[in-house]
């Protein structure tokens, strides 16, 4: 009976390995076109790999410096150098002795007019190239 299952189980096995045997051929296809994958990913690889880099590129800092005019730079420095000489100023002299003095002043690009008001004294300065102006409201002392 043992020699009839072996046998049995024998011939099974030689007809399941008898039939043919197929498979599919193992095929490399590059994406990135560099390599000769699809000419219609270059696009989507390109904004893939933009929108992951996070580095800055360092020709976008000497450009800059590049680009400065001298001379727009030396008249923002002027102008800053003397708007602090003016808020040094205002302020020595509203807590100094003598106090602030009302009045219109244009200084540079700036046109600045100083005011009493019942809780202390504005300051409004105004860039007379752009229209842009800012208040500042120094309080009275107790």
């Amino acid at each position: 009976m043992k020699k009839l299952a072996c046998i049995l189980i024998g011939l099974i096995s030689l007809i399941l390995l008898a039939q043919k045997v197929s498979a599919q051929d193992f095929v490399y296809e590059p994406k990135n076109p560099s390599f000769g994958g699809n000419t219609f990913n270059y696009q989507w690889m390109l904004s893939s790999a933009t929108s992951q880099n996070k580095l800055e590129d360092e020709n976008d800092q000497f450009k800059e410096l590049l680009n400065n005019d001298p001379l727009k730079s030396f008249q923002e420095r002027l102008n800053q150098q003397i708007l602090n000489e003016l808020s040094r100023r205002l302020i020595a002299q509203q807590f100094g002795e003598s106090g602030l003095k009302e009045g219109k002043f244009t200084i540079g690009d700036y046109e600045i007019d100083i005011s009493s008001a019942s809780d202390g004294v504005n300051v409004v300065v105004q860039d007379v190239l752009t229209g842009n102006q800012t208040t500042i409201s120094i309080p009275k002392m107790p």
